[in-house]
């Protein structure tokens, strides 16, 4: 019973980080966040806490050029994508019909429905491109 509780003091802990956070952000640098404000959540914990939220559809999941998972709890919880800086991670959600047009399009042209699909732009944000200047 004292686990169950720990658990979710736990996750809880996680919950409250990644719903302050603008960008995406690794397991490893969620626990670093973490250990930065005092918690002992264990690594091991983030990354199975990230995992389930992930699975409940409590947080997006991105994976980045390097094959790294990032995690972001989202305002929106319906379908939607996103548009992530590459310089410094800012990340925009967005709410594209036309992806969507564009998927069912693809997809029934192969014959396939009920078809699932995750849109991600990555580009330079202008603030990243004038500090480029």
């Amino acid at each position: 019973m004292v686990t169950e509780q720990r658990q979710t003091r736990q996750r809880a802990e996680i919950v409250d980080l990644l719903s302050g956070l603008d960008e995406f952000r690794s397991a490893q640098q969620l626990h670093e966040l973490l250990r930065a404000r005092g918690s002992g959540v264990g690594l091991a914990t983030v990354y199975r806490a990230v995992q389930r939220l992930a699975e409940a559809g409590e947080v997006d999941v991105l994976r980045t050029a390097e094959g790294e998972q990032v995690y972001r709890r989202c305002a929106q919880r319906s379908h939607h994508h996103h548009l992530v800086c590459r310089g410094c991670g800012a990340t925009v959600e967005i709410d594209a019909a036309e992806a969507e047009a564009w998927a069912a399009r693809v997809a029934a042209s192969y014959g396939y429905d009920d078809v699932d699909h995750t849109i991600e732009l990555v580009g330079t944000c202008a603030a990243c491109r004038q500090a480029r200047a």
